[in-house]
């Protein structure tokens, strides 16, 4: 059992909670625009796929010993829902501060979650970078990427954590929302959109299944 998985899944668990207690509060008004609604519903269904999938890897850096491919696979089915979750919160941000009126009336995000969130991406694209050349490439370039892959973990960690504290409760209201509404061409293509992004996921999980990465294993790698 490794002190970064351990200390993830304690962390990921303690934020969960806080964050269904409603810790941080993410106001939003009650009559927001359709676009403004769609945009958080799709947002909302890929945290929520996200967050199962977070616990995955969570599991899989827990005991990396025994689970460094399977590491690597579900990292792999991470990355397309991840770059669609950045792309729909980039267009909300990107909206909100080119004054779009909509999207001013929707509200901001807390100040903790906005100042936190530049580190969250770079800390995201550092995490998945290091990791995809530590799968590539292992040490050929040198043994500082795996531990530039650890420190972007645990930064990575630290930022979501206000994350999780924050939008937790609302994700799971909005998840909820959009159980509840009938069906229609914009509720297909929203929900459509999540199932292709998981399924492109899968098929660069099984694509890297082909490829016998030269990164060693964990015990390797430390000692």
């Amino acid at each position: 059992m490794t002190a970064p998985g351990a200390l993830f899944m304690l962390l990921l668990g303690l934020a969960s909670m806080g964050g269904a207690a409603g810790v941080i509060r993410s106001h939003r008004a009650h009559d927001v625009a359709p676009g403004v609604a769609a945009n958080e519903r799709l947002t909302a269904l890929l945290s929520g796929l996200l967050f199962l999938l977070v616990a995955a890897i969570g599991v899989t850096v827990l005991l990396i010993q025994d689970l460094l491919p399977e590491h690597y696979v579900v990292g792999f089915l991470l990355v397309p829902p991840l770059g669609l979750k950045l792309a729909s919160t980039g267009y909300r941000l990107l909206r909100y501060y080119t004054g779009s009126a909509a999207y001013a009336a929707a509200g901001p995000p807390p100040i903790l979650l906005r100042l936190t969130a530049p580190l969250l991406v770079l800390a995201t694209i550092a995490v998945f970078g290091t990791g995809i050349e530590l799968w590539l490439f292992g040490y050929r370039f040198g043994t500082w990427w795996f531990q530039a892959h650890v420190v972007s973990f645990l930064v990575w960690t630290a930022a979501l954590i206000p994350h999780l504290l924050g939008h937790f409760r609302r994700s799971a209201e909005a998840v909820a929302e959009e159980v509840t509404i009938g069906s229609s061409r914009e509720v297909f293509t929203r929900r459509g959109v999540v199932v292709a992004s998981l399924l492109l996921g899968a098929v660069l999980a099984a694509a890297s299944l082909l490829y016998e990465s030269p990164f060693p294993s964990f015990g390797a790698g430390s000692g």
